[in-house]
């Protein structure tokens, strides 16, 4: 796997380091807080919860432009916050009311927001996979010069979505890349035991698609590697894949008891959380101060707590809008 903090020493400034550090603390902590507010009943459903790979949504993303698309996962809080949906507007969305990002009527798995080109927000595992080719070919049909970045998890390499979507992007020349969150489990199924081909970026291959293995723990790294793809795509036009070897820290969901994996697995990862690991970076390069982690903690829990107030506050939809926008077949 490789490694971009070295390669990037010379070339990263402090306040885009810091910003990435905001960046990912603010998704932890939103987590966080989304985990306490389904406790008591706020949010209900299914939660997903991105903690422990941060690290990916906030490099990918920052390698992206605005006009590029992304399509996300039901495990999307995080790409969500990082493309720039405030968190206001997903909480609210989490909490079902009518002020959130999708109305209240996606929830936690169907966050969306045209504006900034988020297409979702997928509860189908690899679902996002032919949407996201579908984004591409009209984006070259109409001559744009636009990405769409799909992620997905590695369950997803199991479906007949994901082969049929890199091989149309290949034939077609498509520019989508690839985004593959390999956290090793396929909700409580081990990637050995799902995968005769455990080398996600390997598979990439028999399609003739680039691709690379990156270090999703590393945030520098994550932020490298796209922005070496995105060049690529740009270039060439060709889609291209990237595996993230990365893991959440959290059971599958809110409902998942977590049997599959030993205690001593989960804290071997927690030893290499991209959080804390950042943070020692930043330290060593002189770059954060006490006082300065002080002080992005304090905002962020700022606006933690300003959307949970938002989205207690927010609206539900009135009984009589239940219907709308919902297709409806008479009756003969």
């Amino acid at each position: 796997m490789k490694s971009a903090q070295d390669e990037l020493e010379i070339q990263v400034t402090r306040e885009h380091a810091l910003e990435l550090l905001h960046e990912m603390l603010r998704i932890r902590r939103l987590e966080e807080k989304a985990a306490e507010m389904y406790s008591l009943g706020k949010i209900r459903g299914f939660l997903h919860l991105y903690i422990g790979e941060e690290a990916i949504a906030v490099g990918a993303i920052h390698a992206l432009g605005p006009e590029d698309a992304i399509v996300a996962t039901y495990r999307e809080h995080g790409h969500a916050l990082a493309r720039g949906i405030s968190m206001d507007a997903i909480m609210a969305e989490m909490f079902g009311k009518a002020n959130g990002c999708s109305r209240g009527r996606g929830g936690s798995m169907h966050l969306f927001d045209a504006s900034l080109r988020f297409y979702g927000g997928y509860a189908i595992v690899g679902g996002g996979l032919p949407i996201a080719v579908g984004l591409a070919l009209a984006d070259k049909m109409q001559g744009r010069d636009r990405i769409t970045a799909c992620f997905f998890g590695d369950g997803a390499v199991a479906e007949g979505e994901f082969h049929e979507s890199m091989n149309l992007a290949a034939l077609w020349d498509l520019p989508v890349l690839f985004l593959c969150e390999n956290n090793y489990y396929a909700m409580g199924t081990a990637l050995e035991r799902h995968q005769s081909q455990t080398d996600i970026a390997f598979k990439a291959r028999a399609y003739a698609v680039g691709s690379e293995t990156v270090d999703g723990m590393d945030v520098l790294a994550v932020e490298a590697a796209t922005r070496r793809a995105v060049d690529t795509i740009r270039r060439t036009g060709k889609p291209y894949l990237i595996e993230f070897k990365t893991y959440r820290f959290r059971a599958h969901s809110m409902y998942d008891a977590e049997l599959y994996r030993t205690k001593e697995e989960v804290e071997a990862w927690k030893a290499r959380d991209p959080i804390a690991g950042f943070t020692v970076y930043l330290r060593d390069a002189g770059w954060l101060s006490d006082a300065d982690l002080a002080t992005i903690e304090t905002d962020v829990a700022a606006e933690v707590e300003g959307a949970v107030t938002f989205a207690e506050a927010g609206p539900w939809e009135p009984v009589e809008d239940l219907a709308k926008d919902v297709c409806t077949i008479p009756a003969r």
